[in-house]
């Protein structure tokens, strides 16, 4: 199992104005190359279950997950329900910052094939982490990649 966790700077944007924009992810197709498609259906107040084809090296990953916000915190909680990973679970907070909004990003996966862990689980996180960078991009149109990023196996200190 790998954690991805990813720290993006938002100069002059507050962090209510990024929760709102982070948490319509239907707008993503619009202003993300990396997501080609998000079908969401709310399943309460707090809760939707959301269906993604995201670009993913030369192909396409697919996925449905569950999401938990949490406006008053600023988090998206996420919980893959089925597709091509054993485990995708993870968050997005909204930090304000003295210089902006930082947008904290920390997922778990796992490929569910132990024998090639180690080749395929570095080559998802980093696949992971281009398109993370990509949506926020796509999104907020700047965000400076804070310096400690890092995609380690779980569990490493």
């Amino acid at each position: 199992m790998r954690t991805v966790q990813l720290r993006l700077l938002l100069p002059h944007t507050q962090a209510n104005a990024a929760y709102a924009t982070l948490a319509d992810f239907e707008w993503y197709p619009k202003l993300s190359d990396a997501v080609q498609s998000v079908a969401v259906t709310r399943v309460a107040d707090n809760r939707t279950v959301s269906q993604w084809e995201v670009s993913f090296r030369s192909g396409l990953l697919r996925w449905t997950e569950e999401d938990t916000f949490d406006p008053a915190a600023l988090t998206i909680a996420f919980r893959q329900l089925e597709g091509g990973i054993a485990v995708f679970d993870g968050s997005w907070q909204c930090l304000e910052t003295t210089q902006g909004t930082e947008i904290a990003f920390t997922a778990r996966l796992d490929m569910g094939i132990p024998s090639l862990a180690d080749a395929l689980e570095p080559v998802a996180a980093r696949a992971l982490t281009d398109n993370i960078v990509s949506i926020v991009r796509g999104l907020f149109g700047s965000a400076e990649l804070v310096p400690s990023a890092v995609a380690v196996p779980a569990g490493t200190p």
